[in-house]
């Protein structure tokens, strides 16, 4: 029987291989922990999320609800896992991180087609192969990959949010509410610490002044074959302190804006409001909203304790940084995310430069799918451009140089739509939104009645 290897057993590795094995082909599927650690990861599982426990919103006429429809037709693994260990979170699908990893390593593990490898691989095989290495691709690898591409690696440091124990915040102060009251939960999914204008400028004054981690350790690890080619953020994915430089007022217009949200005990809207999330099945963790961070431990636990409602937080995990890796896609590969100069080699996951965790469930799946179409002398598929998976890859693999850096799934990327009528502006944005849904599904669905899988 034909084999394949991957490379990684992230979320793009994982549904990778649960795509190809469900066509038959015999996959090993490599991944390094526990063998070798990250610096970021805390367990053995496969799929496991460093960063938030959310892949995001799970509307139908949202940019990522959208993927995630698409996924859902397409038949993913990991979409299927992330709804049976959800936890509520509003519009949003959020999993219990533990469960959600426990079960996609059973459910890979269980597979007759995959065999699981616990071993790390610093060279890239000569058949047939998927490297999804994810963000923190060892430095092995990394080199071999910098060998084959022929260019400088590109990088850029990404952060990850704190997580509180649920019954250390004071919720005299906290209340739980979700923006216009969409969530699961009567009471809200979210909890919310209202901030006056006051606490706001006193908490920004002391972010501000707090220490940060040296990233020198990170670039420490790049040893001499691999040079740096972006020492960055990631706009997607910036440290809380690193937004607060760019204005006074730039976390209340981000991931502190309090629209759509209600402090019960003035009955106004607050001037900020920091928003926890439900982190694990049995509600007892929470993580801070849009607060990755690379401040040292003693000020993470000094300055968010200012938030109000968290005066007394027990930080279970802090944030932390760490170096994110990708590769120049637009170079480097087509829009069946084959390599360009090898049919047999595919990249998936975040290090083609797709953000999100959708995005990385989204390449994994196409790029199984097509290594298993490979290997059974079938022709690769390339979505439609009006379906965002479509879109998506289309972006990674054209984008210019000046442009390129990792993108999540957003409707800019899709085909513009005709008139969308008239009314408010507010109207006429919703209903583009449901328009480019229902046009992106219903591609996907004359697409896939057409195919011979």
């Amino acid at each position: 029987m034909t084999e394949l290897t991957i490379i990684g057993g992230g979320l793009a590795g994982s549904e990778a291989a649960w795509q190809a094995a469900q066509r038959g082909i015999k996959v090993k599927l490599y991944e390094m922990r526990p063998e070798v650690e990250t610096g970021a990861h805390t367990g053995p599982h496969l799929a496991e999320l460093v960063c938030s426990n959310s892949l995001g919103s799970d509307l139908a006429d949202r940019a990522p609800g959208l993927l995630k429809s698409e996924l859902r037709r397409m038949g993913s693994l990991l979409i299927d896992c992330a709804s049976e260990t959800a936890v509520p979170a509003g519009g949003a699908l959020a999993v219990d991180r533990h469960e959600f990893a426990q079960l996609v390593t059973s459910r890979i593990e269980g597979h007759p087609n995959i065999a699981v490898i616990r071993k790390e691989v610093t060279s890239i095989p000569e058949t047939p192969t998927i490297v999804a290495s994810g963000p923190l691709t060892s430095t092995g690898l990394s080199e071999a990959i910098a060998e084959l591409t022929g260019q400088d690696h590109l990088y850029f440091f990404d952060a990850i949010s704190p997580i509180v124990a649920l019954e250390s915040i004071n919720m005299e102060v906290a209340y739980r509410a979700s923006r216009y009251d969409r969530g699961e939960q009567e009471e809200g999914d979210y909890i919310n610490c209202p901030m006056t204008e006051t606490e706001y400028n006193a908490f920004v004054d002391a972010m501000l002044e707090a220490k940060r981690i040296e990233l020198k350790s990170f670039e420490q690890q790049l040893e001499s074959g691999v040079k740096a080619g972006i020492h960055t953020f990631f706009e997607g994915c910036l440290p809380v302190e690193v937004i607060a430089q760019r204005g006074r007022e730039t976390l209340a217009f981000g991931p502190l804006r309090p629209v759509g949200l209600v402090d019960p005990r003035t009955g106004k809207r607050p001037h900020a409001v920091v928003q926890l999330r439900q982190d694990n099945l049995a509600g007892t963790l929470y993580n801070l909203v849009g607060f990755q961070t690379n401040l040292k431990f003693p000020d993470q636990r000094r300055v968010f304790r200012m938030i109000p409602g968290l005066e007394e937080a027990e930080f279970v995990r802090y944030g932390q940084m760490h170096r994110n890796t990708f590769i120049f896609a637009p170079a480097l590969l087509q829009p069946t995310l084959q390599f360009h100069n090898r049919a047999d080699l595919f990249f998936a996951g975040q290090i083609t430069g797709v953000e999100g965790y959708a995005g990385n469930i989204a390449t994994g799946l196409l790029a199984g799918w097509n290594a298993a179409r490979y290997l059974t002398g079938q022709t690769p598929i390339q979505l439609p451009g009006e379906t965002m998976l479509g879109a998506l890859s289309h972006y990674i693999t054209h984008a210019s140089a000046a442009d390129f850096q990792p993108m999540k799934a957003n409707f800019g990327l899709l085909p513009p739509l005709d008139g969308v009528g008239k009314g408010r502006r507010s109207k006429r944005r919703r209903m583009r939104k449901q328009m480019y849904a229902e046009r992106a599904m219903s591609a996907l669905e004359e697409f896939m009645n057409g195919l011979s899988d």
